[in-house]
């Protein structure tokens, strides 16, 4: 999980468990290795996915609401937290996030630009690119919650793509470039998405030949 790749402060959120010599987040399993709590967090996100693919439609029009009950279904027997927007300011590799006194703001924006971009039926693959990238791009730079963005991010860019008859995606061009993923995601600062857009379009391709 190494959770160390974050930098918080000031809230419950930013605690560790005791015992876990910093490594794994205050957890109501009482949790302390984090290999364990990465298997613990991985097995729940497989459900989430069954549970979500089973439960959308193509034609629902998605918001933050949704998100927020997947990240509780998700997490909400491991973290208090599961399911609230994230009280904690926080940064990466020296870049920060949307502050958290901005999230109210930001997070209803937010949800106009999902709202807006789903349901995903009867896109153009050009239309659907877009909107993935777009949406993918401002949710990571919101980060509205304290653990886990990245995870639901990639599983509502997995829902639209369903919802336009497309594969789930493969994001394996994602995690073998991360710094340039990053730098996509930086681009959107400036309502840019073309650096995402290139990475949706390669996950896309590469989910449309696997599953050839």
């Amino acid at each position: 999980m190494n959770q160390g790749r974050y930098d918080t402060a000031g809230s419950p959120e930013g605690e560790w468990e005791p015992g876990s010599e910093e490594s794994v987040l205050a957890n109501e399993l009482g949790v302390t290795n984090p290999d364990l709590m990465d298997q613990i967090e991985l097995d729940g996100l497989n459900y989430l996915y069954q549970s979500v693919y089973e439960s959308v439609t193509e034609d629902e029009t998605l918001g933050m609401e949704d998100l927020v009950a997947w990240h509780k279904e998700w997490l909400g027997g491991i973290y208090a937290w599961a399911g609230q927007y994230r009280t904690v300011n926080m940064s990466k590799n020296g870049f920060p996030f949307a502050a958290a006194a901005q999230l109210p703001r930001l997070v209803e924006e937010l949800d106009q630009v999902i709202q807006g971009s789903t349901p995903c039926l009867d896109m153009t693959d050009e239309d659907l690119i877009s909107a993935i990238a777009r949406v993918h791009v401002e949710f990571v730079l919101v980060h509205p919650f304290r653990e886990g963005n990245g995870r639901i991010g990639r599983l509502l860019a997995d829902i639209m793509a369903l919802q336009a008859g497309k594969p789930g995606l493969d994001f394996s061009s994602w995690d073998q470039d991360r710094k340039a993923y990053f730098a996509a995601i930086q681009q959107g600062l400036g309502e840019e998405y073309g650096l995402m857009e290139a990475f949706v379009r390669q996950a896309l391709q590469d989910a449309e030949s696997d599953a050839s």
